[in-house]
């Protein structure tokens, strides 16, 4: 009788652990833990479901790759349509079926097979000198960008860069690769120095004088308006939302795919769906600096204060579907040389 008790009490204390360690869920991020943290805590808390995340600046596609079936990640979460569109390609992602998600994403923002969404919008603005440029025109667009009278006076990071490598193939998206070719001579004549650097580098250089325009996501604004040592980088420009006239500004995302072998499939959609709910939309808004996917998500106070802008509405897949053109484009007129 009592070796019969134990028995049951181990298979009870088996089902237990099983149904315990099937309360979490696997996060591999190229967002770095602390800008997601906040969220995914507020997850935890909400569902008891426990969050493991694994952080990688590059090579999540082929770690999925090599771990294949076996890989324990869940979730992904990465930033740029880029990287969205090669998990895609490399069918490392799966389809989620989510009237919650599909409610909560506007379909440019999502992918047609339901495999991406994403999850906050990054606009790719002009930044200029508040004591030599001002404000720019209402009509300023990216064109104006390879306008003489900005020549020596812009700086910006590696044009291949996926943040510029995206706008790029917006470009060659609206005006065709013969025009987006002769833009970027253009603007290549019009640098003050060398690609180099990230966005916040750009907004330094300008507060010290070596040029006057720089290209960068809205986003690092806050970022340096709230850093001791940089406020006074933020406090030299302003931020323009240009293109307001042509096509829009243009926008990346950061998103969230759900592994082709995803061990936790519930709570991966469970996450998921509470990461563009209106609870996480505004934490990515308040954490971040960054625009809420959801419509009726309002942005924080500080990045509403920027003003509002019209958001290119070119699908997102057409972005990426230029991404080697764009990069071949960029070495044909070798920008960062």
């Amino acid at each position: 009788m009592k070796k019969m008790l134990s028995s049951v009490a181990l298979m009870l204390g088996m089902v237990s652990g099983t149904a315990t360690a099937a309360e979490e869920v696997n996060v591999y991020s190229y967002r770095q833990p602390f800008l997601i943290e906040p969220m995914l805590n507020e997850f935890t808390k909400e569902t008891g479901i426990k969050v493991n995340i694994k952080f990688a600046k590059k090579g999540l596609a082929e770690k999925l790759e090599q771990e294949g079936e076996y890989s324990p990640a869940d979730v992904i979460l990465t930033v740029d349509i880029a990287r969205l569109s090669e998990l895609v390609n490399k069918d490392l992602v799966q389809p989620v079926d989510s009237k919650v998600i599909d409610g909560n994403v506007p379909a440019q923002f999502r992918d047609d097979e339901d495999k991406w969404f994403a999850l906050t919008l990054r606009a790719r603005s002009v930044y200029s000198s508040r004591d030599r440029v001002g404000r720019l025109a209402e009509d300023f667009d990216y064109l104006n960008l390879a306008d003489p009278q900005w020549k020596g006076k812009i700086c910006t990071r590696s044009g291949k860069h996926p943040y510029n490598v995206s706008l790029v193939s917006a470009m060659i998206a609206h005006h065709g690769e013969a025009k987006t070719k002769t833009w970027l001579e253009g603007v290549k004549a019009n640098l003050a120095r060398k690609p180099q650097g990230n966005d916040r580098g750009q907004v330094k250089a300008i507060s010290e004088g070596l040029c006057d325009l720089s290209l960068g996501n809205s986003y690092y604004l806050g970022k340096m308006i709230n850093d001791e040592k940089q406020k006074a980088w933020a406090d030299s420009v302003y931020l323009n939302f240009v293109g307001q006239k042509d096509f829009g500004t243009h926008v990346n995302v950061s998103g969230m795919a759900m592994a082709k072998y995803a061990p936790n499939k519930d709570n991966a959609q469970k996450l998921m769906e509470f990461l563009t709910s209106n609870t996480a939309q505004e934490m990515y808004a308040e954490v971040n600096y960054e625009h809420p996917v959801k419509q009726d998500v309002k942005a924080s106070e500080l990045v509403a204060s920027w003003g509002e802008f019209r958001a290119d509405d070119i699908s997102l897949d057409d972005i990426a579907n230029n991404h080697e053109k764009a990069v071949k484009l960029l070495d044909e007129v070798k920008f960062d040389l």
